[in-house]
């Protein structure tokens, strides 16, 4: 798109993450909301009232026939992800994808395929990339200042009760595709394979250790990086003191990240090493700008209004996804898994626990 147009956006799915794309898009220059598409015609109403919306729809078929739309917004619950993102590309539209964009690996490539043979493009949200703290910290490792890579830790330590997961969508490996590696944790170990690049192995755990659920509700895993550097990952809903946290050890200094749900630069904590104060003086310098879709969205619209490809491709995302896949593979299998591994010859290529339910089987030798 390359004329002064309004961007006009399509929301497909009005439940609750679809007001935080709302929020983040309302505060776009040269971007109209342009319609409410949901099944239920009662929630539609209500959000496009309460986003200043003026029409709703029943489906994305019947969205374009009451006018041009440029980009959807899939705001669904995650098995309709990928034929939401499928129908987008047919009608040749940009589509942002929440996460997890898709339920395997060769749903991605799917993805991927349809993409190329239509005129829209594909982004996923993966927020935490965007926030100034993460863009800083990316910069100053390509000036060297920080030196190697070489300890990391990524944690995602948060709690979720039992009528969470009692909701009919969640905890079910063919509708949601996963538990906390899947649906919580995978922001903070994007971030962190933004930030250290390629994974080469990974040799994990998982179980269902306190709520009843398909899946697991924690998942903890070592990740070897191409460059050779070491972090261990945990995801996890059942841990009482809820927090992100980051921690990533360089040559010269030691950088960490806590925060809940999205992060400023407050959040950030440098410590160099010694001798080695000069080396991060950098990090004090320029904007604070928050993680989250706002700041994602900053980026996907400039795309889209320069002709670009935009942000957080379905390539870009494959490499993240690969990993959730890994750490699964690798606890079911009680094997280490190598990046590439996991192909179309693969049972967990077409399905996170590789159509073997590993937790139902847990569940029955402890019976």
């Amino acid at each position: 798109m390359t004329d002064s147009r309004k961007i006009r956006v399509a929301f497909v799915g009005t439940g609750g993450i679809a007001n935080a794309h709302a929020e983040a898009l309302r505060q776009q220059p040269g971007v109209e909301l342009a319609v409410a598409v949901d099944l239920d015609a009662s929630r539609a109403e209500a959000f496009a009232a309460k986003w200043g919306i003026t029409r709703t729809a029943a489906s994305l078929a019947e969205a374009i026939d009451g006018g041009r739309l440029d980009l959807v917004a899939i705001c669904t619950p995650p098995s309709s992800h990928f034929p939401l993102a499928l129908e987008a590309l047919s009608y040749g539209l940009d589509a942002v994808i929440e996460k997890p964009p898709a339920l395997s690996l060769s749903q991605m490539r799917e993805l991927e395929k349809a993409e190329a043979a239509s005129k829209g493009k594909l982004s996923c949200v993966f927020q935490h990339r965007f926030g100034s703290g993460a863009q800083r910290l990316l910069a100053l490792q390509e000036s060297g200042a920080l030196g190697k890579p070489l300890v990391g830790t990524c944690n995602t330590l948060w709690f979720r009760d039992q009528p969470y997961f009692d909701v009919p969508w969640r905890g079910l490996w063919d509708v949601e595709g996963g538990g906390p590696t899947m649906g919580h944790g995978i922001h903070q170990f994007d971030l962190l394979l933004h930030l250290w690049g390629p994974w080469a192995e990974v040799t994990a755990f998982a179980g269902k250790l306190a709520r009843r659920t398909d899946t697991e509700d924690a998942s903890a895993a070592v990740v070897r990086f191409e460059s050779g550097a070491i972090a261990t990952i945990i995801n996890s809903v059942i841990s009482p003191r809820e927090t992100s946290y980051m921690r990533l050890d360089f040559e010269n200094a030691t950088v960490e990240l806590e925060h809940l749900y999205g992060y400023s630069d407050n959040n950030w904590t440098v410590t160099p090493a010694p001798g080695q104060e000069d080396a991060v003086e950098l990090w004090k310098q320029g904007e604070d700008l928050a993680s989250g879709h706002a700041a994602q969205y900053q980026a996907l619209i400039r795309s889209i209004q320069h002709g670009v490809h935009p942000p957080v491709s379905i390539s870009d995302a494959y490499a993240t996804m690969e990993l959730a896949a890994a750490i699964y593979a690798s606890s079911v299998s009680g094997t280490t898994i190598a990046r590439g591994q996991i192909n179309e010859n693969s049972p967990f290529f077409t399905r996170m626990d590789g159509h073997l339910e590993p937790w139902k089987q847990e569940e029955a030798l402890n019976a």
